[in-house]
């Protein structure tokens, strides 16, 4: 296989403006190898005009997403790299991104007395350090007109006054801290042409909520989830800012 990520030559601001006004809409997902993320780079994929570069750490993974080839840029890659931020920004290029769709995250679910530093570390590097060193990384190439759009993808584990399981601790308070720094980072980019959302996503058929909840069977389809965030990132800044929106159908 030989999908890669391409790189654009430098252009001048007015040859660029141009190039934003027919250029393919594009959008960066992180985590897009399976479940929701494989599922809303699809949908994206589907939707006339839009590029998709999507991140995951394994190759493998990344090649069973379905779509247009000619619009699909697949990245191998860790994100808890030192260099993660600084080879996204590489692979973005001179390109205007229009999404940022922050669905990479881990999940932990541990018995209160069994908690590890070094697992409570990673995972709150994951869910929460990572997303703001990207945001942060790629805000020139999602500021302008129309504005980017950053889409954190939260749980309802994170959603102030939502159930709470046991064993979740971790998790769900990492998920807390992303909703508040989707907030954060609206107010941040306000100036700069940037929307910042959170979507607080509940049940999901995925392999991660089958982990944490063995044997639930839950309601919504990945492919529904990536449908809905599809749309989400490609209009929702238009009505929304700052805001963290839960998308459930039931509980968990």
């Amino acid at each position: 296989m030989d999908r890669c990520v391409r790189t654009v030559v430098k252009t001048n601001p007015v040859t660029k403006n141009l190039m934003e006004t027919t250029q393919d809409r594009l959008v960066l997902v992180t985590g897009a190898g399976k479940g929701i993320g494989r599922a809303t780079a699809e949908a994206l994929l589907a939707t006339s005009g839009v590029r998709v570069i999507a991140v995951s750490r394994n190759l493998k993974d990344l090649a069973s997403i379905h779509g247009d080839v000619e619009r699909l840029e697949l990245l191998p890659l860790d994100l808890l790299a030192s260099d993660s931020t600084e080879r996204l920004v590489e692979a973005v290029g001179d390109r205007r991104l229009h999404g940022l769709v922050h669905n990479a995250g881990l999940l932990s679910n541990t018995a209160m007395g069994h908690h590890q530093r070094a697992d409570l570390e990673r995972l709150y590097r994951t869910n929460v350090i990572v997303p703001l060193e990207l945001s942060q990384g790629l805000a020139l190439r999602l500021a302008g007109d129309p504005p980017g759009h950053i889409v954190h993808i939260g749980s309802m584990g994170g959603f102030q006054d939502a159930s709470k399981f046991p064993g979740l601790v971790a998790y769900s308070s990492s998920k807390a801290a992303l909703a508040c720094m989707a907030q954060c980072l609206a107010e941040e980019f306000k100036d700069q042409g940037i929307r910042s959302n959170c979507l607080a996503l509940g049940a999901v058929d995925t392999d991660m909520l089958r982990g944490a909840f063995p044997g639930y069977v839950a309601q919504t389809s990945a492919r529904a989830m990536g449908l809905y965030i599809s749309e989400f990132t490609l209009n929702g800044h238009k009505l929304f800012n700052g805001k963290v929106l839960p998308v459930s159908a039931s509980t968990p």
